[in-house]
């Protein structure tokens, strides 16, 4: 179990997605931005396998994913669109090192979470993996061994990095809450119990040692507790889906040592207001949980609401730098 002390004091991070699809270019912005968060940029610009899904099915071990009209679906062996998209990531890798010689600090990287990605992969009948707890199991033993090797990877390339892996899991409240359609889109299918998702998930978390793991959901009502108990040293969300509902949980994580990673910068274009303007949010919500204003720099990182796929790349750019400016104005006046 991890806390806040891996993480850099006043800091700021990207969520993972960039637009566009040059590997050097993203890598460059995101660990030129980021002189003490950089992450491993993601371009689904590029297409199937470049995407959230594609790129987490291509680290998979002995599971493999194919592209079909209703999206991506596992088969027996790997094909063109494993392929792709592990020639991708690669690509990003060699982009990431190039401009991280000598980098000594955190360093993120990101993968879609076990659940998210039962909810979003299909067995061979069309249904998604998450209507089989067999499948669901296989699922996250093969991410959490394709995890594995992705992190020694990551760090023989970049050794002097102290990796932060954040686990994506958008469809986590849905698969909870029994949310998530069936193939067919008139019924849904069956909640799983939340004692089966936590165990999962600590699995999971569980394969970065002692190494700090973020999960990241822009849902509403992120569930801050059962996060926690599963290991995860940080939780990255929205800012602006809170609701005074989410207050307890939240003063009970930042009281148990866990970070938060605000999303408090809109992730398409918009008119960016001051950067002390766009943390506001932040303080007055320190204030309506009664927590010491000292305690705000180094309880929160400060991203992107979500990924910047959708955003042009001079916003994208600016977004980042803005992020980095609102992180500063935290630890300088945090009253």
């Amino acid at each position: 179990m991890s806390n806040s002390t891996e993480f850099p004091f006043g800091a700021a991070t990207g969520v993972g997605s960039l637009p566009g699809g040059d590997a050097r270019e993203a890598a460059k912005t995101a660990t030129g931005s980021f002189e003490d968060f950089p992450f491993l940029a993601e371009l689904p610009a590029r297409g199937p396998g470049a995407d959230m899904i594609g790129r987490t099915a291509g680290l998979l071990v002995e599971l493999y994913a194919r592209v079909e009209p209703s999206g991506w679906r596992l088969g027996d062996r790997p094909g063109r669109d494993t392929r792709r998209a592990r020639s991708w990531l690669r690509e990003d890798l060699d982009a990431l090192e190039e401009f991280t010689q000598g980098y000594e600090g955190p360093l993120k990287v990101q993968a879609v979470g076990p659940w998210t990605l039962a909810a979003a992969l299909e067995l061979r009948n069309g249904e998604a993996a998450l209507s089989d707890p067999g499948a669901c199991r296989d699922l996250a033993a093969s991410l959490a061994e394709g995890l594995r090797e992705h992190l020694a990877e990551v760090g023989r390339r970049v050794p002097g990095a102290r990796l932060v892996l954040q686990l994506d899991e958008p469809s986590l409240v849905a698969v909870l809450r029994g949310q998530v359609r069936t193939a067919s889109g008139y019924r849904t299918h069956r909640a799983v119990d939340r004692q089966v998702v936590e165990a999962t998930l600590r699995d999971v978390v569980g394969v970065h040692g002692d190494g700090p793991v973020v999960v990241h959901s822009c849902a509403p009502d992120v569930p801050f507790a059962l996060l926690r108990r599963a290991g995860a040293a940080a939780v990255s969300f929205d800012l602006s889906l809170l609701t005074e509902r989410d207050d307890d949980a939240i003063g009970e994580a930042v009281e148990g040592g866990t970070r938060l990673f605000a999303g408090v910068v809109p992730g398409t274009d918009v008119p960016l207001s001051d950067p002390a303007g766009s943390v506001m949010g932040v303080r007055t919500l320190w204030r309506r949980l009664g927590l010491s204003p000292g305690l705000l720099a180094e309880t929160v990182t400060i991203t992107p609401s979500c990924g910047l796929a959708g955003a042009s790349p001079d916003y994208a750019r600016r977004a980042l730098a803005h992020c980095v400016q609102a992180a500063r104005s935290l630890a300088d006046n945090p009253e």
